[in-house]
């Protein structure tokens, strides 16, 4: 107890609890205190995008007071938002939190350190509630990198109506597909037989992983980065291709096609097939659309006793390593990414979720019950290479793609000096011949 000698006894208790009150400052007027300014948490996407996420970004600022969530706008381009990311990492303190990925990149930004590992934040239930390809999308050497938003694959579409009328069963195989494209055609049924992307750019790679799987074939194995290109089943890959060109299957314009190219000929009702994502199907099954309810959807075609392939696409979120906000970003990765809110977005935007649990939900069935034939294609949906070289890798290979699909070289040649080009670049050239 504090004494106060000079003071009546009486008065020392009094006067020790003045003094600690005085020391604790419950007795002296002090300043308010100043409420803590939320974190704020970035990231760049498409602007686009940003409009599409803006529901579901408010709700989420309304929710957490300590965070706020800011959507930056891009460019639309997909390699432009990734020369940005990019640019942003080279020159260091970069202002982005979280990172918009196209499913293609991951292998890229993992490999340079931009992103931080999550493989510990989940658990392998929370992990195994994800479509399986869509995940590993996120892996880069074991680790997990990358939280899947929203996912596609490539379809093939076909007219249902005009098969129905002549008979035809839907194809099965490559042989069936020039074989059913023929007749309607001779028929005058329609224009065009089949549909694809065949301009130099990343969509020509895409396409050409799924015709390569329907032939049995690779492009580079991830774990030893052998490359098939040179492989007899690569070699008939690009020689049917080239085949639906010359024998008029497809227009001879196709090699400058992009998706929308060839989705606006498929929905003007001037092909029976064609080769492209998710996307298209509630643009041409609108009121207004010539082909409202005449087609339908499967896995692209194969040879007799494989297994179809479709290209993985899609886009998920990563954190920056660099972020000063690791947790709070993680707090808005699992927010984005929760089944309450894909299933909010998916119903919004007619995107293809992520979470395996929505391809059974009524409600987002209700909406969209093509999503049930959507379902199997994805779980089943094939990687493009996931090395750390794959955009100089996917440059390679579309440009002699390009070469043996307008006739400036040969399918072999073109396969050929594919293969040395991209064993150069993994340091496999011992391998060449």
């Amino acid at each position: 107890m504090i004494r106060f000698p000079s003071l009546p006894r009486w008065f020392w208790p009094l006067g020790g609890l003045i003094a600690c009150l005085l020391t604790l400052g419950m007795l002296w007027p002090k300043a308010p205190m100043a409420i803590p300014a939320p974190v704020v948490v970035s990231i760049l996407m498409p602007a686009v995008e940003v409009v599409e996420w803006q529901p579901i970004v408010a709700a989420f600022n309304r929710e957490h007071r300590d965070i706020q969530l800011a959507m930056l706008e891009g460019p639309t381009s997909t390699d432009q938002l990734e020369s940005l990311y990019t640019t942003s990492f080279l020159l260091g303190d970069s202002p982005y939190d979280l990172v918009d990925l196209d499913i293609s990149w991951l292998p890229k930004f993992a490999a340079a350190g931009w992103l931080l590992d999550i493989s510990e934040r989940l658990s392998p239930t929370e992990q195994a509630a994800f479509l399986s390809p869509d995940l590993e999308g996120g892996r880069f050497q074991h680790q997990l990198y990358r939280l899947p938003t929203y996912t596609g694959a490539g379809l093939l579409y076909y007219r249902r109506d005009l098969l129905e009328q002549a008979g035809l069963e839907p194809p099965q195989t490559f042989t069936d597909l020039m074989a059913t494209a023929k007749i309607l055609q001779n028929q005058g049924q329609v224009e065009w037989g089949y549909l694809w992307q065949g301009k130099q750019y990343e969509g020509l790679s895409a396409m050409f992983v799924e015709v390569l799987a329907g032939f049995g074939g690779y492009w580079v194995n991830p774990d030893t980065l052998a490359v098939g290109l040179d492989q007899p089943a690569a070699i008939q890959a690009v020689e049917f291709l080239r085949q639906t060109i010359t024998s008029g299957i497809s227009p001879p314009g196709v090699t400058t096609y992009a998706e929308e190219d060839t989705r606006r000929l498929f929905q003007a009702g001037k092909a029976l097939f064609l080769r492209n994502w998710p996307y298209v199907y509630p643009l041409a099954n609108t009121a207004d659309s010539p082909i409202q309810g005449k087609f339908a959807i499967q896995p692209m075609v194969h040879q007799p006793g494989l297994a179809p392939g479709a290209c993985q696409g899609g886009w998920g979120l990563g954190i920056a390593r660099g972020t000063r906000h690791p947790e709070a970003a993680w707090e808005v990765l699992r927010y984005l990414t929760s089944e309450t809110v894909q299933k909010q977005f998916s119903l919004a935007t007619g995107k293809m979720p992520t979470r395996k649990a929505l391809y059974q939900d009524p409600e987002i069935l209700a909406q969209f019950p093509y999503f049930a034939d959507l379902y199997p294609v994805i779980e089943t949906a094939v990687l493009r290479p996931p090395i750390t070289q794959y955009a100089q890798a996917s440059d390679i290979l579309q440009r002699y793609l390009s070469a043996a699909l307008t006739g400036r070289l040969t399918p072999q040649e073109a396969m050929h000096q594919a293969s040395q080009e991209t064993r150069r670049l993994l340091g496999r050239v011992s391998e060449n011949v």
